[in-house]
């Protein structure tokens, strides 16, 4: 067996946590933070990798000059 992984910053326990977290919201509480969620003014997409050095250029290039949101 592999040993788990995990990401920078990240270890067992805070896996649990969101674990826990998740598990034991109810249905209204999971439904509102889908909800907020959806809200933002980003959108979530797959992006094939060989494209992603672009988006993030692509990226940069339009927070250099964007107007900041008040």
């Amino acid at each position: 067996m592999k040993p788990n992984q995990f990401p920078p910053g990240w270890n067992e326990t805070r896996v649990q946590k969101v674990i826990t977290h998740y598990e034991n919201q109810t249905e209204d509480e999971a439904l509102a933070e889908d909800e907020a969620a959806l809200a933002t003014k980003h959108t979530i997409m797959e992006v094939p990798n060989e494209l992603v050095s672009l988006f993030r250029e692509l990226i940069a290039k339009h927070q250099a000059s964007a107007m900041p949101l008040s």
